[in-house]
Order: structure tokens, then C-alpha cells, then sequence
């Protein structure tokens, strides 16, 4: 091909992409300005609607939900509207959004039910911000929920994100929903201890925390007599903050009462006989 070929080409090209750019580039630009600008606003839009929710003294992880839902619908908007600006009929998209939807709706099933399930939670509100609860085969602080997905931080401080139908398909136990909680401890001493001597020293301890509280009343029983150990259940009631500091101060506390009062603390032990044969 000679260079007068080469040149004729090369204006070929030249005229079809001025022509391209005087049919599609001011709608290209406008496309992207709608998706910049749009964005921009759908963000704006965001934060007023979270102010303007916070002010009606709402639950912060509905709030959270709505904000992310409402945010997601407004970015769906922008790029409808940056299509047609584009020149790309949205009516054709949306009739083919239509055709595949059945595909994707398969595709997406665990998507859908987390979706479905975050509804729910938000519906029927099991727990709210700041609750301590076991859910989805984890325990934690729950932080918030989002479209698909529950946020919870572990006791040591690991971030645990929890599909919102594992949540909703399970058990869920809130800690934190009632004001007060039961707690519970087995108290194991030997067979040669006075009873009322360590029933005694059990109330005199228990009762000593002022975490306790007086009603329901202090419970102690003599629950078990077990291989090794006579076995006392105590059962007393704290505010649901208190429950894991009174429970670790109470077995403290109760090891030096026993120690103090000669009470013993028995372990496993086997008796061996050993005869001699013949004899």
C-alpha cells in the first residue's frame, strides 16, 4: 500500500471518529457527568436522610438499614438516567433485566433470602444496637445491620460479619434484653465438711457483693452428692452488666472463705486395695 492509500485511510478514520464524537460525545460526557453529579447528590441525599431520621430518636441499625437501602435506590436511578442520556434505550435494558431475571434470581438465592431476612430483623427487632447476643453460630456485640449482612464485635475484639438469613434461621439469644440475669455456681466440698457450716459461708459471701441483688433471694441448695465432692447450687440475680464481674468475684471471693474456714475443696481420688493371692 503506498503512502497515497495509507493517507486516504488515515482520513477515513479520521472523519468517522469526528463523525462518532459529534454523534456520541456530548451525550458520553453527559452520561459521565450524570454519573459524577449523580453519585455526589445520591450521597448528599444520604446524609440528610440519616440526619433527619436521627432526629426522631430512631433505633441506629434501622437507621443504618434505611440509609443503605435508600442510597443503593438512588444509585440505581443515576445509572438508569446516565444510560438513556447515553443514547442506550433503557427500555431494551430493563425488557433484557427481565428476561435474565429468572437466571438471576437463581443465581442469587443466598443474596435474596439475606435480603428478605434483613427486613425481617428490622421488622420484628430481636436486638438493637449495643445487645449482647449468640446468633448465626457466634456471639457478639451487634453493631449494625446491613442489606445483606449483621455486624457483630466478639468479646476479644474481632469483627464478625453474620449472613442476615443465618441469623434469622436460627436461634437467637439477646443477653442484653432484660434488666436483670440469674447467675449460677457449684460449689464442691468434701464429704467430712459441716453442711450448715458451708451453707452458711456460701450466704455470708454471696450476700457480701453488693452486686446482688435482694429479690429475687439468694438460692443455695445441696444439689448433688456426687463420687468425689457434696455439690451446692447457688443461685442469686444481678443487673445484666454485672453478670460475668460478679460471677468471677463471687469463685475469688468464696476459695478464700472456704481456705479460711478450713472448708475443703475436694478433687478425684480412687481408693486402691491390693491383695496378695494365697492369702
Amino acid at each position: 500500500m503506498d503512502e497515497t492509500a495509507i493517507a486516504d485511510k488515515a482520513g477515513e478514520w479520521v472523519a468517522t471518529l469526528k463523525t462518532l464524537a459529534a454523534a456520541y460525545g456530548l451525550k458520553v460526557i453527559g452520561a459521565l457527568a450524570i454519573l459524577v453529579i449523580g453519585r455526589w447528590i445520591a450521597g448528599l441525599i444520604r446524609g440528610v436522610v440519616r440526619r433527619m431520621i436521627s432526629k426522631r430518636d430512631v433505633d441506629p441499625i434501622i437507621t443504618s438499614f434505611i440509609v443503605n437501602l435508600c442510597y443503593i435506590g438512588l444509585l440505581a436511578f443515576v445509572v438508569i438516567a446516565a444510560l438513556q442520556t447515553a443514547g442506550i434505550p433503557t427500555t431494551s435494558f430493563v425488557a433484557v433485566l427481565g428476561a435474565a431475571g429468572l437466571a438471576i434470581g437463581l443465581a442469587l438465592q443466598g443474596s435474596l433470602s439475606n435480603f428478605a431476612a434483613g427486613f425481617m430483623l428490622i421488622i420484628f427487632r430481636p436486638f438493637k444496637k449495643g445487645d449482647y447476643v449468640e446468633a448465626g453460630g457466634t456471639a457478639g456485640v451487634v453493631q449494625e445491620i446491613q442489606v445483606f449482612t449483621t455486624v457483630l464485635n466478639t468479646p476479644d475484639n474481632k469483627r464478625v460479619i453474620v449472613p442476615n438469613s443465618a441469623i434469622m434461621g436460627g436461634n437467637i439469644t439477646n443477653f442484653s434484653a432484660l434488666d436483670t440475669r440469674r447467675v449460677d455456681w457449684v460449689f464442691g466440698v468434701s464429704y467430712g465438711d459441716d453442711i450448715d457450716k458451708v451453707k452458711a459461708t456460701i450466704r455470708r459471701v454471696v450476700e457480701a457483693d453488693a452486686r446482688i441483688l435482694k429479690d429475687p433471694p439468694i438460692m443455695i441448695v445441696l444439689s448433688a452428692m456426687a463420687d468425689s465432692s457434696v455439690n451446692f447450687t447457688t443461685r442469686a440475680w444481678v443487673k445484666s452488666p454485672d453478670y460475668w464481674p460478679t460471677f468471677f468475684a463471687i469463685n475469688e471471693a468464696m476459695k478464700k472463705a472456704f481456705d479460711a474456714e478450713d472448708i475443703t475443696i475436694p478433687f478425684p481420688q480412687r481408693d486402691i486395695h491390693l491383695f496378695q493371692e494365697g492369702k
